[in-house]
């Protein structure tokens, strides 16, 4: 039974077109994945199916009594809530009823022995409801599925205004959970996850008797709980049945018959106007030549396949700079307090080290103090010689109204409006993309951007922060390229230990330097 149905919709943006007679449909208890490089639209595909944006053209229809379930990270946390709070009210409705039930005890001593008789009904209706949705076992429900993401390491009475990007994606997703809805709606959830954290949803989204449509770049997240595949490319959506390894070969073989089929028929086109050109003035032959031209004017022509501009990475190097990188002497990290023991490390050239850790612990807060963005809680740190530093921060800009190009000309006055253009194309992005403010642009549309300013600047240290956050597979393919032919020194934080495992030199876990319980 299908529970979402979309018919041939169609949307776009001023002249460009984000889906071409699009259709779609959800069976109950499929797991699909929703794929595609960065800008394809798979977030307006989301945000379209939950009426976030009405298309141009087309229909969109759910079954009824459906409840759907969407993880947008742009959602707001109110402050002065804590944790625990906001994962209450995953079921309001049923503490509504709880209170309501309260309610009519209290009146029950004034109403009259007629009306008492109504009243002990509906709290019996009430307290049936109640007990059928395990409403008396909701806070063990909470603390485990909290516990599995990690939020009771930071402890459910803290603060949500207080939290990281990470922890922040952590109680979002928790509160979903506990929702339980009928479909799950998730855009790129393991983006701020850590990797522990990543394997409990990987697990949880495995066993989930509900249908879910999930947006990722992680291959091998997708492989493990998917069953089918939607493919966004070129505004056509296809739909192929399996995981994303399934998908990408069956897209291959397609591909290459499609290139075939196309080099085929302009073979055969190039052969009939060939004869139609030298036949056609000769009286002998010139109705051979008409039946020609008739049978090309019949023929449907294939469109030439279009091929997506793959980015190119390539980090320019600076002078070499001397053996020590920094050294961090009884360094502390913190703000208020502190997140650290006092550390003692020495970062030498030429080094390339992974940083990981659940989040919270103070991975970016450490690759802000070693670039002295921000003092050290204690304790010191020293560059060494001729270090030249590019760094790459996880947030992105999202009231950015600068294009892609003002924002490269803003660091670089310098350059040509030519050169611009070409160091944002290497990057994969188009002149639609370019000239587009930075907070209209996709996730990694955004990043890309800013790994353009990255590569233009003359570095010998990459400080760099989750930078494969949005990016799409070719994306993530072309920097982990680049950054192991890097001749350069390199610190990372990430998530992803396929991405950096087989180039890195060390790994710094922070949960061995934290004062926290983890």
């Amino acid at each position: 039974m299908s529970i979402l149905t979309v018919e041939n919709v169609t949307h776009g943006f001023g002249a460009r077109a984000i889906l071409e007679e699009a259709s779609f449909r959800l069976l109950k208890g499929e797991h699909v994945g929703l794929v595609g490089a960065n800008g394809e639209g798979k977030s307006s595909f989301l945000d379209i199916i939950t009426g976030k944006l009405t298309p141009d053209r087309g229909k969109v229809e759910w079954s009824n009594r459906v409840t759907v379930g969407y993880l947008d990270q742009r959602t707001a946390l109110t402050k002065g809530k804590s944790i625990r709070e906001v994962l209450r009210e995953a079921f309001q409705g049923m503490y509504d009823l709880e209170a309501e039930m309260f309610q009519i005890y209290e009146q029950m001593s004034e109403a009259s022995e007629a009306k008492v008789a109504g009243m002990m009904e509906d709290v019996g209706e009430i307290q049936s409801i109640l007990e059928s949705n395990s409403f008396y076992i909701l806070e063990a429900k909470i603390e485990e599925i909290a516990g599995g993401l990690g939020l009771a390491d930071i402890g459910l009475d803290k603060d949500v205004a207080d939290l990281s990007g990470g922890q922040r994606t952590k109680v979002l997703l928790t509160k979903l959970l506990l929702q339980n809805p009928s479909i799950l709606i998730l855009d790129e959830p393991t983006n701020y996850l850590d990797f522990e954290h990543i394997e409990w949803l990987k697990k949880y989204l495995k066993n989930y008797e509900n249908a879910f449509i999930l947006v990722s770049h992680d291959v091998p997240f997708l492989n493990e709980v998917v069953n089918v595949i939607y493919h966004v490319e070129n505004a056509v959506l296809t739909r192929y049945t399996g995981n994303y390894e399934e998908f990408m070969q069956l897209h291959e073989l397609k591909k290459n018959q499609n290139l075939k089929a196309f080099e085929k028929q302009q073979k055969e086109v190039e052969r009939l106007e060939d004869f139609i050109a030298k036949n056609k003035a000769r009286f002998s032959t010139t109705g051979r030549a008409k039946s020609r031209q008739k049978q090309l004017d019949k023929m449907d022509i294939l469109e030439k396949p279009r091929v997506k501009t793959k980015p190119v990475f390539k980090f320019t190097e600076a002078r070499t700079p001397g053996r020590i990188i920094f050294e961090a002497v009884d360094l502390v990290l913190g703000y208020e307090e502190p997140l650290t023991k006092p550390l003692n490390v020495i970062l030498e050239r030429n080094q390339k080290i992974a940083i990981r850790g659940v989040n919270g612990l103070g991975k970016s807060t450490l690759l802000k103090t070693l670039l002295g963005m921000i003092k050290p809680y204690a304790g010191t740190v020293s560059l060494g010689e001729n270090i030249y530093p590019g760094y790459f921060e996880q947030e992105s800009m999202e009231h950015n109204s600068n294009t892609a190009m003002e924002e490269i000309w803003n660091e670089y006055p310098g350059l040509g409006n030519g050169e611009v253009r070409q160091a944002l194309a290497k990057c994969g992005l188009t002149n639609e993309h370019i000239t587009s403010q930075m907070m209209v642009l996709s996730g990694g549309e955004n990043a890309k951007v800013r790994l353009c300013k990255l590569i233009l600047k003359d570095v010998n240290w990459l400080v760099l922060d989750e930078p494969t956050n949005h990016l799409d597979v070719d994306a993530k393919a072309e920097l982990k390229k680049a950054l192991k032919a890097f001749k350069g020194t390199v610190v990372l934080v990430s998530h992803d230990p396929d991405f950096y495992q087989d180039w890195v030199t060390d790994v710094w876990n922070v949960e061995d330097w934290t004062t926290r319980i983890v």
